[in-house]
């Protein structure tokens, strides 16, 4: 489940807590399939030599996030997070670093090292210098540090107490940082004898803004207040910053942003627009006159994001994309300031638009069904970098040209990748119930066969303010070389299609968007592609919630896995961290005002029609949604006799980070679906024998 800030926010994996709970490996495969050879002295391999992705495989690939241009532009930093190592008896840790490539193709050289992650790279304005943030030297305090360019040793430059979140260069060397208010002295030394009682919503930690001196190693408190604060900018002359408040850190405060510009010398703040929504993303035009920023009319729920410009000094702003269905995301100016780009998620892609800023018209740049997101502009505006992923490759960073005619890899991330095996991924269309079109995602088994019936497993997305993308899907690949067909349907209340689209699904939870999905079935069914009798459907997040109201409606799947889901919309209201965006989708009213149709919109209502085999999953400590969510409705199949496991990941939040417990999720998966859909287990070691048996009980 998200909420939608105009950036969406994950509301979507646990001391293994299994109850009737099938081993994590794999039970011992009758027959491969997809036409592959299991070998006992290596991986699964295809016919034609390839390999099969294992769920161990995922961890290794690479992700690449932050391209930053050199002022040059000759080159680009990058992060790279991967797992170094995997050591059995030891605890597996993604590891980031700092990289450096040619922005015209070439070696790429890695610029940090060591057991410490380095993030947020920035060149410095004369491009002699990268700085990134480390905790090298204190654990947990992240602080600025710089290094040559041209690589050698690096050196910490800022000492904040308690470390910094963020920062950027001015124009003239000296750094803007972000960073967290700490505790007084009395509040850690009652911290440290447990005095430390906790008075919720109260005392919260805000992030300000500090000035440092790199060359004096002085540091000035820049802001102060019951505010937060992020996303802070220099004007192109270093005399102004832009930045962004909200009342708290607390993410149903998310959508109440507002954009503040500081004057450095004399510390005078003014707010640059009076809007009852969302304004944020400011970014200054190259003459420093004007701010382009994103905005909605109104805080929370469902509401496109436009793009507005307005006068540096303030003013009334003025809208450039009243006749654009889509979101606007972070706005870059063009060099001359004439024109002014950003991406955009548009059906199953995410595209490059362009947008006059004179005229407001809007142009698609990019139509190639990849995962486009752009960072920069080069400073002679004549290059664009960013990252781009495709159905089956991860994402690297690209290069273009400013009419993104050509869109070229700078990077070469998981050249292991190319010694796999993939399923094709296609975008599928059908018509739902009342004749609304859907769109989904459709990955087929490896060595697909036409006139082949295949095990289908549903998974839909999180949200409900989201889409399911035709990127590469590590999981579902592992998925689709164990012979699994998996459809990801787009149902209303999708993004990408419009506001309207988007907003379909108020106050009808699991009527409409379950249409959508039991259509996107019948259509597999319809089309000779899936086995009526191997039926499955997993989801995380909103995608939790419809496979538990899969599970109360209807008989047709052999198994349905939820994974952080919600069950009881009366009970989730209260337990869950962003309440202003879930009383939109229930008549803009709190359980106690609409206490009817929470209630109806809950899968714990319709408990007793369940008896189709379940496999609930959830994070210990998941403030998005809960963990009673789960245990509710599990007590309830237990007390039933219906089978069921509960599994927990311990620490783990509304998503799953820890790589084994990544790497667990997905056997059980194999596993789970394996044995009702009668699809044996072929990418993953057997399980020991004592506990196959037991697995067959």
């Amino acid at each position: 489940m998200n909420r939608r800030t105009h950036v969406s926010v994950l509301l979507v994996i646990v001391l293994t807590v299994a109850v009737v709970c099938v081993p994590a490996w794999a039970v011992a495969q009758e027959k491969p399939a997809a036409k592959t050879e299991q070998k006992e002295s290596g991986p699964p391999k295809t016919k034609d030599g390839k390999k099969l992705l294992t769920a161990q495989d995922t961890l290794r690939i690479a992700s690449v996030g932050g391209p930053r241009i050199s002022p040059d532009g000759t080159r680009v930093a990058y992060t790279v997070s991967e797992i170094p190592k995997f050591d059995k008896d030891k605890e597996w840790k993604s590891a980031t670093q700092v990289w450096v490539a040619p922005v015209a193709g070439g070696t790429a050289r890695q610029f940090t090292r060591g057991e410490k992650n380095a993030s947020a790279p920035e060149w410095s304005p004369d491009g002699k210098y990268l700085a990134f943030l480390t905790d090298r030297e204190k654990e947990g305090e992240r602080q600025v540090w710089m290094a040559w360019a041209d690589g050698g040793e690096a050196w910490e430059v800022t000492s904040h107490e308690g470390g910094v979140s963020g920062f950027r260069f001015s124009p003239d060397g000296k750094l803007l940082l972000s960073a967290t208010d700490q505790a007084s002295k009395e509040e850690e030394e009652k911290i440290k004898v447990r005095d430390d009682t906790i008075e919720i919503d109260r005392n919260l930690r805000m992030t300000h803004l500090w000035l440092w001196d790199i060359e004096k190693k002085e540091e000035k408190r820049l802001t102060e207040g019951e505010f937060t604060t992020s996303d802070a900018r220099w004007s192109p002359d270093g005399v102004r910053i832009s930045y962004v408040t909200n009342p708290t850190p607390k993410a149903d405060d998310g959508d109440l942003t507002d954009i503040w510009i500081l004057t450095v010398a004399t510390g005078e703040k003014k707010k640059l627009v009076e809007n009852a929504g969302p304004d944020q993303s400011a970014r200054w035009s190259p003459d420093g006159k004007w701010i382009a920023y994103t905005t909605a009319d109104a805080a929370g729920g469902v509401k496109q994001s436009h793009l507005n410009v307005i006068s540096a000094d303030g003013g009334t702003p003025r809208r450039l994309t009243t006749n654009f269905e889509l979101d606007a995301s972070t706005p870059l100016w063009s060099r001359d300031g004439k024109t002014i780009y950003f991406s955009s998620n548009t059906q199953e892609a995410v595209e490059v638009f362009s947008c006059e800023v004179a005229s407001g018209t809007v142009k698609q740049l990019t139509q190639n069904g990849s995962i486009v997101s752009l960072s920069e502009l080069s400073s002679d505006g004549k290059t664009a970098v960013g990252t781009m992923a495709q159905a089956k490759w991860p994402a690297e960073v690209f290069r273009s040209d400013i009419g993104f005619k050509s869109l070229e890899r700078v990077t070469d991330l998981n050249p292991w990748l190319k010694e796999y095996a993939l399923g094709d991924v296609e975008v599928v269309k059908w018509k739902s119930t009342d004749g609304t079109e859907i769109e989904g995602v459709l990955t087929k088994p490896v060595g697909y066969e036409a006139g082949r019936k295949y095990p289908l497993l549903v998974n839909p997305h999180g949200g409900p303010t989201g889409a399911s993308l035709a990127s590469f899907s590590a999981s579902v690949q592992v998925l689709a070389a164990n012979g699994y067909l998996v459809l990801q349907p787009n149902f209303r209340g999708s993004t990408g299609r419009g506001e309207k689209f988007a907003a379909a699904n108020k106050n009808t939870w699991g009527k409409g968007d379950y249409e959508d999905c039991m259509t996107g079935v019948d259509f597999a069914l319809k089309q000779g592609w899936a086995d009526a009798d191997r039926l499955g459907a997993y989801g995380w997040s909103y995608g939790g919630y419809m496979t538990f109201w899969m599970l109360t409606q209807t008989d047709r799947f052999k198994a349905v896995s939820p994974g952080a889901g919600l069950t009881n919309m009366y009970s989730m209201y209260s337990q869950n961290d962003i309440q202003r965006y879930l009383r939109w989708f229930f008549g803009d009213g709190s359980p106690w005002d609409n206490t009817d149709l929470y209630w109806d919109r809950s899968p714990m209502k319709y408990v007793k029609n369940v008896k189709t085999p379940a496999m609930i999953l959830h994070g210990q400590q998941d403030t998005r949604v809960p963990i009673a969510q789960a245990q509710e409705f599990y007590r309830a199949l237990v007390e039933r006799n219906v089978p069921v496991e509960f599994v927990v990941f311990p620490r783990e939040g509304h998503g799953i980070s820890e790589p084994r417990h990544q790497m667990d999720r997905i056997r059980r998966y194999l596993t789970f679906f394996g044995k009702y859909l009668s699809n044996p287990v072929v990418t993953e070691p057997a399980a020991p024998k004592a506990k196959a048996k037991d697995a067959e009980k």
